[in-house]
């Protein structure tokens, strides 16, 4: 498949602002209580503010994707059977969550926990949401597994820990660095392990459709010089990528470089030195890292279409 740059961008945006979210909402839950009040409420306002700013950049990109950006409010009519209108419903809802929650916190509200934990359950339910747009397309075999849910989970929960370290750092939460580095580098081992099954499983994948199958020819020996027309079309252009095996193989080591062995470096040295600039390199390394995982996630996807379109005369 073609990567779009402005599904990338959204995808990675929005799960680093779920992970952030959950590692807000669960040190209220846990670490706070023992903090001042103020302080705290005055953590869990900005740390919103960060992960509705993100979200916010995510759904802004998303834009790009649509040819008739107008009829956007469209794409939420078949919710019964979509998850793409179930993702376009739960994405602004997990938005007014993160607005209500924050707002909560700079007021002094009571009963913040309540509201964090519905604004928890529609964050989950943006996960698979998002995930299921993809795993649900059983044609292509790429995506079609479990761990691609696994996957989305995972790497947004570790980015956004990794982001809920860095905050708590600036912020000047130093009893949180700790806990939410630790967690982030579990939250990112899990990720690799979880990653690395996926590249495993699709490495071992066997095409289910061939090319007699794809243009109805049984013959043993089919060799196909041209489409029968001139030029590219929408099939050549949107269902591959157009690049050599070489620069999948180059992007996919670069991924797996970028999002677990660097920040985890990174956060370790930070946790032994206090360094807060090691921490803006692990979230940084990783973002990037998860720019080309999701690039690659789309790109590996091979359709079955591509059996016919070959050569392009």
């Amino acid at each position: 498949m073609r990567p779009a740059f402005s599904v990338i961008f959204l995808t990675t945006l929005i799960g680093a602002a779920q992970g952030l979210f959950l590692a807000l909402y669960g040190a209220e839950l846990t670490f706070l209580s023992s903090i001042d009040a103020t302080s705290s409420r005055s953590f869990l306002f900005l740390g919103s503010l960060v992960a509705l700013a993100l979200t916010g950049l995510g759904l802004l990109a998303s834009f790009f994707h649509l040819g008739r950006p107008e009829r956007a409010w469209r794409s939420a009519a078949m919710w019964r059977t979509s998850w793409l209108s179930r993702e376009v419903i739960a994405l602004p809802l997990f938005m007014l969550g993160l607005f209500v929650y924050a707002s909560a916190q700079f007021l002094g509200w009571n009963h913040t926990a309540l509201i964090g934990a519905l604004t928890a359950v529609i964050c989950i339910a943006l996960f698979v949401c998002t995930a299921m747009i993809y795993a649900s397309v059983r044609f292509l075999q790429e995506w079609a597994s479990p761990l691609t849910l696994l996957n989305y989970l995972l790497l947004g929960c570790a980015s956004g820990l990794t982001l809920a370290t860095l905050l708590a750092a600036v912020l000047g939460m130093s009893d949180l660095v700790r806990p939410y580095a630790l967690t982030a580098t579990v939250l990112t081992v899990l990720a690799a392990v979880s990653r690395g099954a996926s590249l495993v499983r699709n490495a071992r994948l066997k095409p289910k459709s061939t090319l007699q199958s794809a243009i109805g020819i049984k013959h043993p020996r089919i060799v196909q010089k041209a489409q029968g027309f001139m030029g590219g079309s929408f099939n050549t252009r949107e269902f591959f990528h157009g690049q050599s095996g070489a620069v999948l193989r180059s992007v996919k080591w670069i991924f797996l470089l970028l999002v677990f062995p660097l920040p985890l470096l990174c956060l370790t040295v930070a946790l032994s030195t206090s360094s807060t600039t090691l921490l803006f390199a692990a979230f940084g390394l990783q973002y990037a890292g998860l720019l080309a995982e999701r690039w690659f996630f789309f790109a590996q996807a091979n359709h079955p279409q591509n059996l016919y379109y070959q050569t392009i005369s």
